[in-house]
């Protein structure tokens, strides 16, 4: 299976689409081959973004987006909107989407919801306001029913979640989690002749037909089991990172010795902690091996791994065996403003580096760090802290667990996408 990220501008409008390893010709319907999901995240292409008066903030992009609308993509499953704010929530931009589209679904932050549905585009069932996750609430889990790819095949399943910061007075700061388990093919039976479109189940919204489908779907893999932490130096493996714009691919999986299995029980830890020590450590082989499981955080403008995403970590993320991450986007600048506007916009690296430290991130590519024409009076006392890529590898380098380099730190050109493969 795969997961090719691209980035449509040159701020934090991307492209997400998550793909079974059993590839099929593309349907002509959707666009997509059978088993793929994707997700469209804060689509602002061109045109200025306004908030509240130009005279407040006006931004507009430096760098022309690698496409002028959004009908020359396929139609996404799913658009996600992780702010109210015009530069993730762009109404000229959401205005390109077909409001008839039996396909897309349209899934926000609350504030976002609200203004969405207010732009009378949509119908207004297919907007939905993400819930704030809570480990006891299954229902703060959107799920999606994909179909097996063949008679007899297991089916697949995404999940997104909103992670929301407490007491953000600005109200930015937060994280959408995703995850993707692939829909199979049963052994020597035909392929499904159609590509059937990925089922949004929400308990709120779901048909009675749905429901049963969910009842009847592969139980979710159990926790992961405390075990002795992965080595990630030294990979070697047949999962690959590849780029469109180059042929080079980097090693995604990270082999272990015959006693060492992965573990994802530090994550329990504070982050002043230590790596456990290996004497508390159990074997493994009681205990079955989870299906495969992609999994990517997306957090434009930052938010503290500990207590929240923390909290969705060991909750969700083990049980769906989706660790180590896939791929984190979080930016990599630090934006601060005076507290009476505010305080911090952007968390940037400091706080993007305990994410892919804890959660053992496979990549972690830059976001919403484009140098935009600002203007107005929010930005008048604004103080930028600009990281370069390499001080961001740098800073991974001394903070991963085991002193190793076990993550690949990107930055996406405009239209530039990467495919990492397992």
């Amino acid at each position: 299976m795969s997961l090719k990220i691209k980035h449509l501008n040159g701020d934090t409008t991307f492209l997400l689409t998550f793909s079974p390893a059993e590839q099929r010709p593309p349907s002509h319907q959707y666009g997509y081959p059978p088993g793929t999901f994707s997700v469209l995240v804060d689509p602002w292409l061109s045109g200025p973004s306004s908030m509240w008066h130009p005279k407040f903030l006006l931004s507009k992009h430096t760098v022309p987006s690698c496409i002028t609308n959004l009908s020359h993509i396929p139609e996404p499953n799913v658009v996600l909107v992780s702010q109210d704010k015009p530069d993730h929530c762009h109404e000229p931009t959401l205005r390109q989407l077909d409001p008839t589209s039996s396909l897309t679904n349209v899934l926000a932050v609350p504030g976002a919801a609200r203004k969405i549905r207010g732009m009378k585009h949509f119908d207004p069932s297919r907007v939905h306001a993400l819930p704030a996750y809570s480990s006891k609430d299954d229902d703060s889990i959107i799920r999606f029913y994909i179909p097996p790819l063949s008679p007899g095949g297991a089916a697949g399943e995404a999940t997104i979640a909103y992670v929301p910061a407490k007491m953000d007075v600005s109200g930015l700061h937060n994280a959408l989690g995703i995850t993707y388990r692939p829909p199979t093919a049963a052994p020597s039976t035909p392929p499904v002749q159609h590509s059937p479109k990925p089922e949004f189940r929400y308990s709120n919204f779901s048909s009675p037909y749905a429901y049963h489908q969910m009842r009847n779907m592969p139980p979710t893999p159990p926790e992961s089991p405390p075990q002795r932490p992965r080595s990630l130096s030294n990979s070697t493996g047949p999962s690959t990172l590849s780029t469109a714009s180059s042929s080079s691919s980097i090693p995604l999986s990270h082999t272990t010795s015959a006693t060492s299995t992965p573990s994802y029980s530090h994550i329990f830890q504070p982050s002043h902690s230590p790596t456990h020590s290996t004497s508390s450590t159990k074997t493994s082989s009681h205990f079955p091996r989870p299906a495969k499981t992609l999994s990517l955080i997306y957090s434009p403008h930052g938010l503290a791994y500990a207590p929240h995403i923390q909290a969705y970590a060991t909750s969700h993320l083990i049980a769906q065996a989706a660790l180590p991450l896939t791929a984190l986007i979080h930016g990599f600048d630090r934006v601060e403003n005076p507290w009476y506007m505010g305080g911090n916009v952007n968390a940037g690296l400091p706080c993007g580096v305990q994410i892919a430290k804890h959660l053992m991130a496979r990549t972690w590519i830059g976001a919403h760090d484009e140098d935009k024409e600002n203007s107005g009076l929010s930005v008048l006392k604004v103080k930028i802290r600009k990281f370069g890529i390499g001080e961001v590898r740098d800073m991974v380098r001394r903070e991963w667990c085991g002193g190793g380099n076990g993550c690949d730190v990107r930055v996406l050109e405009c239209g530039e996408e990467v495919v990492m493969k397992s």
